[in-house]
């Protein structure tokens, strides 16, 4: 088993072998498109990180980390809506610890909260169990202001971590009114930079801010990113945007 984990491609023997079921069984899982994997000559190729997607799809998640890490996929961009400023921090905290348990770099943008210091944000993720100072330490977690055009500033990171074989989490938070066209002309950048890149990007608001988004705009934001996630004291709803089949 120590082998496969060292290994970031593996065969259809390695899945096959590290399941326990045989390689016909993953050829269909390939050919189907439930285990995403790529043709090398004539052998398919199963990344390590897909094949643990996979196994999270199978799971029945009962924490909140449990239930992200079966919705989140790298790349990724995700629009979230919380209950109240609580709600938002504990799901920042839970967003990075899936990206902690996955080897990526953490970036937490914080200027979307001014109304709270980079120590009482840290202090708020340690709270709801994320290690921040340890992770500072390690090099895997660091404070960043709102760039002024997230793209470009998400861009240099990505170039920065080329070759470290990490995928970089970002999150953004907006606790007061924004320039919605601005904001979501942003969004639409990021959509673009996300596809093919090892990125995940959470986006969230805070439901009274949502709330005060016309029907038409709500819809334009869910479209906009790949998924979206609603959070209160009641639960967790987890929805992704399905594109249309082909006619």
């Amino acid at each position: 088993m120590s082998d496969i984990l060292d290994k970031r491609l593996l065969t259809v023997e390695d899945v096959a072998g590290y399941m326990g079921v045989g390689q016909v069984t993953v050829h269909r899982w390939c050919r189907e498109g439930r285990l995403p994997c790529s043709k090398v000559g004539k052998s398919w190729r199963i990344r390590w990180e897909a094949l643990e997607n996979f196994l999270r799809r199978g799971e029945r998640p009962v924490t909140l980390d449990g239930q992200l890490r079966s919705f989140l996929v790298v790349p990724d961009s995700v629009i979230a809506v919380a209950r109240n400023v609580d709600l938002l921090h504990r799901l920042d905290a839970a967003f990075f610890r899936v990206g902690e348990a996955r080897g990526g770099l953490l970036v937490k943008y914080r200027v979307g909260e001014p109304e709270a210091s980079e120590d009482e944000l840290r202090a708020e993720l340690e709270r709801n169990g994320l290690e921040v100072g340890r992770l500072e330490r390690e090099g895997r977690f660091r404070f960043a202001e709102e760039p002024g055009d997230r793209k470009e500033a998400l861009s240099r990171l990505l170039a920065d971590e080329a070759g470290q074989g990490r995928s970089l989490w970002a999150s953004f938070n907006w606790t007061k009114r924004v320039d919605l066209e601005e904001a979501l002309r942003q969004q639409e950048a990021l959509t673009e930079l996300v596809e093919g890149a090892q990125l995940v990007v959470k986006t969230a608001v805070l439901e009274d801010t949502a709330e005060a988004w016309s029907l038409k705009a709500q819809r334009r934001a869910q479209e906009v990113h790949s998924g979206t996630i609603w959070l209160s004291e009641k639960g967790l709803a987890l929805s992704r945007v399905t594109p249309l089949p082909a006619d």
